[in-house]
């Protein structure tokens, strides 16, 4: 049980970090496209969006290659892994 605390809030503040640098990469790319209000936000929310769900599969893959899984093994890991994630 300990484990599961441990490992949930090690999840936590690796996607608090994840969001922090995806909204600094999201406003460099805003600015460098020089979008301002209601085209800026929706920019940023897609954007954050396109971060987070990245993050996911990295994290994901990360632990598939830690399971040694390959082909049809590693595909089914990586849809439930994803999947569970957006829970």
């Amino acid at each position: 049980m300990k484990y599961l605390v441990i490992v949930a809030m090690l999840a936590m503040t690796a996607a608090g970090g994840v969001a922090q640098a995806a909204d600094s990469t999201c406003e460099s790319r805003a600015a460098d496209k020089h979008l301002a209000g209601a085209a800026k936000t929706s920019f940023m929310t897609k954007c954050a969006k396109d971060s987070a769900a990245d993050a996911v599969k990295a994290q994901c893959a990360t632990q598939a290659a830690d399971k040694k899984l390959a082909g049809a093994a590693k595909n089914s890991f990586m849809k439930k892994c994803e999947k569970d994630a957006a829970k």
